[in-house]
């Protein structure tokens, strides 16, 4: 029973090349962890835009507080003076 199944694997050549397949394989491989990569590299740039995006609000805020800083400071110094000299 054996010999006539070898026998008859022979006899049916296959025209297909395995070396295609692998080819194949490594290209369906590469096509796949390709796009992960671009995923990746696109997630990571959304990522930097965001920071980037928190960080020049982070600096307004600084500026618009600094800013309210100075003027009280002002008011404090203006007030000081106005009540020096009343008395």
């Amino acid at each position: 029973m054996n010999r006539d199944m070898i026998r008859r694997d022979r006899a049916v050549r296959s025209i297909h090349d395995p070396r295609i397949t692998i080819h194949a394989l490594v290209l369906a491989v590469a096509a796949t962890l390709g796009g992960c990569g671009v995923d990746t590299a696109t997630t990571a740039a959304t990522g930097a835009s965001i920071k980037k995006q928190e960080m020049e609000e982070g600096k307004r805020t600084e500026v618009r507080a600094q800013q309210k800083i100075d003027q009280m400071q002002e008011q404090m110094q203006k007030r000081a003076q106005q009540a020096g000299g009343k008395e």
